[in-house]
């Protein structure tokens, strides 16, 4: 016996179709909302190259005079070549200390103590640099200088005593009795100094000009603002007349 229907034979060949397309659209949707168990790529395991160090900079060795000595000659300009200028509104700087050069020149070129030709001189310098400097006019003595006699008691009195009514205290707990300083609390040498500049630099710090914001920058200012103008012009002298220990004063007429 045969089936012969006219419709069995399209009707058959169509659902086989939709079934076909059915199961294939199903199989499609599964493998989309399956999870991806696929190994990810394998994740490199070594560690990343370090950053090449950066070079290390040459340990900083005690001032060299003799190197100094070449460093410092575009300081003599101002300074003289020896430390002795010869124009006082520069101040000497034979004799001062390697510690006070060196915490001097990093305040400039820090910007911390504001001087347009200092700034600049001091920019390229480094800190190797600042200790030759310091050591070759640490080496250098100060030619002394002479005080004005009308000046030197009140001077003197100021420097050894001080004035403890007005909150001064004796300069020469600092700067020691001759005016040789401190360097190891990098207290500068002062003795035979130009008077113009000592009285030039007590007027600024008297008016508010501050070396820095450390502590140790903060003292001058604030003793200086108890002087009166007689004060400083007195200090000033007294101190450009003041020698240290091995100087001998310049003979008077």
């Amino acid at each position: 016996m045969s089936f012969r229907s006219a419709g069995f034979r399209p009707a058959v060949l169509g659902s086989a179709i939709a079934l076909a397309f059915a199961l294939s659209s199903a199989a499609l949707m599964a493998q989309e909302t399956q999870p991806n168990t696929a190994a990810p790529a394998a994740a490199s395991t070594a560690p990343a190259a370090a950053a090449p160090a950066p070079a290390a900079s040459a340990p900083v060795k005690p001032g060299d005079a003799t190197a100094g000595q070449a460093k410092a000659a575009v300081c003599g300009a101002c300074h003289g070549m020896d430390g002795n200028s010869s124009d006082a509104q520069y101040p000497k700087l034979a004799g001062q200390s390697e510690q006070y050069i060196v915490h001097q020149l990093t305040s400039f070129k820090a910007g911390k103590r504001q001087n347009p030709i200092m700034m600049g001189m001091a920019a390229p310098l480094s800190e190797q640099d600042m200790h030759d400097v310091g050591a070759y006019f640490a080496s250098k003595t100060p030619l002394p200088g002479v005080a004005d006699q009308a000046l030197v008691e009140r001077g003197q009195a100021l420097f050894r005593q001080g004035d403890a009514a007005r909150g001064i205290p004796a300069c020469m707990a600092c700067h020691s009795i001759d005016g040789s300083g401190n360097p190891g609390a990098a207290y500068p040498h002062l003795a035979s100094q130009h008077a113009q500049y000592i009285q030039a630099t007590l007027k600024a710090w008297h008016d508010g000009t501050s070396w820095g914001d450390d502590a140790r920058a903060q003292i001058m200012p604030t003793i200086a603002k108890q002087l009166s103008a007689d004060d400083i012009a007195a200090l000033a002298s007294y101190v450009e007349g003041l020698h240290s220990a091995g100087n001998q004063p310049a003979a008077t007429p």
